[in-house]
């Protein structure tokens, strides 16, 4: 009690540098080992009436909820000269004080044990905030400016990286709440590598790729190297940077093999937490988040959606973009990995196989159609629901549905049009994403709908019936795009992977009970799912042959052919049974070039692969 006295009466002594309606925090680390913050928040100006306080429930980039209130505990309240105040919490993340003065000072401890880019990791080598995660804000005082002070840094040897804009006074400035909760900051011992940009009117700004790893500083220049292809092949697609608020962008690294790994997206820089060892030897596998996660700087940070305009840290944020948001940036992410010369068109073929097999081979993706598989993240995207659900036949990732169908609009747009994608997102940049001249921090961009998009497509292609055909087909409704037609026109096959093997369904089994247990819900339209064989179903013998394991699961079937009718015996809490499993062809696809397929490139085919895969930097 002692010590949240003293903290109390140095944070009001403190503030007197400072605006007088600015909120105020202070974070120390007095016992990191163990994964805790104390943190303090002062509050002057308050008016008459109850003070209302809370942590949020979503966080920027994520779109289902968390539950952030139960990691802060100890939680008390001060007013002038340090007079304890009564707390009443009115929900798990809710809090009231009925009397007080015009200052109040909450503090609390903060648990975080979970390094990722969502949640918070505190430890003696760092202390990774995601700001909704970490900090309790005041209901009806979301436009103030606010303050940080992290103490304890030279303690453990760290350096802040972070957007907030630094101060002389060594705090850190947010202008408002938006900007605060978009702010991941991380305190590490972190090595750093920056480059400057140019847009074409000559600003110029710069990017930071700060690295807490187990890597040397050569490692680390050698991979922000690699990052900086990534960025200007992303800068080449809009023509040119967004304006970042202060001038900086700044990759917040971590990578460490006890991470829980995450990447996500924030207007001035992006959280990556990887769960490699180290860079050194995973260069390649690494760069696919920093592709994506930097593209969704134009992309989502300010090509923003209506539906997460201002964003609400109260609940879940649903959009039915999200196909467009996460999609299309998916899309880009892997393909400017190959425009950079950082993946071959090989190995993009893996790439655009699981695109096209998430659209032909989803249960969920021939009932619903993009729109509604985005207003779905709201249970999806890392939601904090324990019970089994259907995913395997109702949802289908929005990222990679969206991917598909930027895929299919970029190779049509070419063919049809002479067109491209990159023409598309550049139009839509200047009409929803670009602040305008003489905006200043705060500026909220003009957010859009599924409607304006469709505009935009119409006033690109100079074709409103091609746009509204396209939206109704493959955005409102759930056709499918010719994936065979449009990859041949870049020389690409797309052929069945396994053409005439036999498939009785997708698995994960484990060993039980004598026989193999079922662990997944079997996939609308396969033979397991027709024959009424599902989740925890036992399977005893398979053709007579007894399966203990997968091996002889799959032994069973060896040599079977798509159309043999195959007898399970399995059991259940209804007793033992016997089904007839009619066996399918195995419906996954895989793209492969025509070079490794034996044809013949045509010098067409060529050209058009050429201008889609090569780097547009100049």
């Amino acid at each position: 009690m002692k010590k949240l006295y003293l903290s109390a009466a140095t944070l009001l002594l403190s503030a007197a540098a400072f605006a007088q309606s600015d909120i105020y925090y202070t974070v120390s680390f007095p016992n990191a080992a163990h994964h805790e913050a104390e943190i303090s928040m002062r509050v002057p100006e308050v008016p008459a009436g109850t003070f209302r306080f809370r942590m949020s429930r979503s966080s920027p980039g994520r779109y289902a909820t968390h539950e952030f209130g139960k990691n802060i505990y100890n939680l008390k309240a001060f007013g002038e000269k340090n007079t304890l105040l009564s707390v009443k919490q009115v929900e798990g993340d809710v809090y009231e004080i009925a009397q007080h003065g015009t200052t109040v000072i909450i503090s609390y401890t903060l648990f975080g044990n979970y390094m990722d880019g969502t949640y918070v990791g505190i430890d003696q080598s760092t202390a990774h905030f995601n700001m909704p995660a970490a900090f309790t804000w005041v209901v009806g005082m979301e436009k103030r400016p606010v303050h940080f002070k992290f103490n304890d840094t030279e303690k453990y040897g760290w350096k802040v990286a972070t957007q907030l804009k630094p101060e002389a006074a060594g705090t850190y400035y947010a202008p408002n709440l938006q900007y605060m909760m978009d702010s991941p900051t991380s305190l590490a011992a972190y090595k750093m590598h920056s480059w400057e940009v140019s847009n074409p009117d000559g600003r110029k700004q710069t990017i930071h790729l700060t690295s807490h790893s187990d890597d040397d500083q050569t490692t680390i220049d050698a991979f922000g190297e690699m990052v900086k292809k990534v960025t200007l092949e992303a800068q080449a697609v809009y023509g040119e940077l967004p304006v970042y608020d202060y001038g900086n962008y700044v990759f917040l690294h971590d990578v460490h093999a006890t991470n829980a790994g995450d990447g996500m997206e924030h207007r001035n820089s992006t959280s990556i937490v990887q769960s490699t060892p180290k860079i050194a030897g995973n260069e390649n596998r690494l760069l696919g988040t920093f592709a994506h996660e930097y593209f969704h700087s134009w992309n989502v940070e300010r090509i923003r959606p209506k539906s997460l305009e201002p964003f609400n840290f109260e609940h879940a944020n649903m959009s039915s973009e999200l196909w467009f948001a996460e999609g299309f940036t998916q899309y880009y992410g892997e393909m400017l990995l190959v425009r950079a010369g950082l993946r071959t068109p090989e190995m993009y073929t893996r790439t655009i196989a699981g695109l096209v097999n998430t659209v032909l081979n989803s249960p969920a993706a021939n009932h619903y159609s993009p729109a509604q598989m985005s207003r779905y993240a709201v249970f999806a995207d890392a939601g904090v629901s324990i019970d089994p659900n259907n995913n395997a036949n109702v949802f289908t990732s929005y990222y990679t549905y969206g991917g598909a169908t930027a895929l299919a609009l970029d190779l049509r747009l070419r063919n049809e049009f002479k067109l491209t994608l990159d023409d598309y997102m550049r139009a839509v940049w200047l009409a929803y994403g670009k602040v305008k001249p003489g905006s200043n921090i705060g500026y909220v961009e003009k957010p859009y709908t599924i409607a304006d998009l469709q505009a935009v497509l119409a006033q690109v292609t100079k074709n409103p019936t091609f746009a509204s055909e396209f939206f109704s087909s493959y955005i409102y409704g759930f056709e499918k795009n010719n994936y065979v037609t449009l990859l041949d026109k870049a020389g690409l096959i797309l052929r069945r992977a396994q053409a005439g093997k036999a498939w009785s369904g997708q698995l994960r089994t484990t060993t039980s009970d004598g026989g193999l247990m079922i662990q997944n819900n079997t996939v609308q339209g396969s033979p397991l799912y027709d024959a009424g064989i599902d989740v925890g179903d036992i399977v005893l013998t398979v053709d007579g042959k007894e399966v203990k394991d997968i091996t002889t699961y799959n032994s069973a079937l060896e040599g079977k052919k798509p159309g043999d009718k195959v007898t399970y015996t399995y059991k259940n809490r209804t007793g033992n049974h016997e089904a007839t499993v009619a066996l399918q062809e195995n419906p996954a696809y895989e793209v492969v070039m025509y070079e490794t397929a034996g044809k013949e490139l045509s010098a067409a085919q060529k050209e058009f692969r050429n201008k889609w895969l090569s780097t547009k930097v100049k």
